[in-house]
């Protein structure tokens, strides 16, 4: 709701600026309600499905820059540093989960990416992912296989490739253009991105409501590979 939110806020046209003007006070009790339930939310859900915190936080800090909201910006970049600053050692093996539709790897360094500095985030996701540099983690870069796209928990795999594609462009993004894992996350965001979108068309609507709001965020944010380019 807050990325519907942060949408409409930028469109220029009469409808865009009612529909923002309709949409502010849900929009506004959602923020009071993640402002109440942070300070209370001791650890971090690390799911690869809906309550994935990192995911919401990534959205919540979007919603809080795009509006100017300080002091969301700043619970979220504080909660983000206490949840996942000290993460090291990510055993990248054990993704996929069989019905995950989020990388909780990707989707914490996507957060990470946007709350920390460049330099920092950099130290960081070398801690965090030391595995990409060192064996390649296999698992992790190649698109995950859906078996049965008429399988309303198999099909979320699909959303895995769209959303493991949009973190990795933005990951890529943000690291120094020298770095070694940098055309590694490019190539495959490109494979994921590419594998995903062949498929939200299946023909099932199991994954056909829902995976093309993936697929638009994927292909409209600054850092998708088609607005960036594939190359490193």
């Amino acid at each position: 709701m807050l990325k519907l939110a942060q949408e409409l806020r930028g469109w220029d046209d009469p409808d865009g600026r009612e529909w923002s003007k309709n949409l502010q006070p849900l929009a506004d009790a959602i923020v009071d309600r993640f402002k109440s339930f942070l300070p209370r939310q001791t650890y971090p859900i690390r799911t690869g499905v809906h309550p994935n915190t990192a995911f919401a936080l990534a959205f919540a800090f979007d919603y809080a820059r795009s509006c100017g909201d300080k002091g969301l910006e700043e619970l979220v970049v504080r909660r983000s540093k206490e949840y996942y600053l000290s993460d090291t050692l990510y055993p990248a093996v054990w993704e996929p989960g069989g019905e995950d539709f989020f990388s909780p790897a990707l989707m914490e360094a996507d957060l990470m990416a946007r709350v920390l500095g460049p330099a920092e985030f950099h130290r960081w996701f070398h801690r965090f992912l030391p595995e990409i540099s060192k064996k390649g983690a296999p698992r992790l870069l190649s698109p995950a296989t859906v078996s049965d796209r008429h399988d309303p928990k198999i099909v979320h795999l699909d959303g895995l490739n769209l959303s493991r594609a949009w973190c990795m462009a933005h990951i890529a993004s943000v690291l120094p253009k020298n770095d070694s894992v940098r055309p590694l996350l490019i190539k495959s965001a490109a494979a994921h991105r590419k594998d995903a979108l062949a498929n939200i068309q299946s023909g099932s609507y199991v994954g056909e409501h829902w995976l093309a709001s993936f697929a638009v965020y994927l292909t409209t944010e600054p850092f998708s590979l088609k607005e960036r380019g594939s190359k490193p």
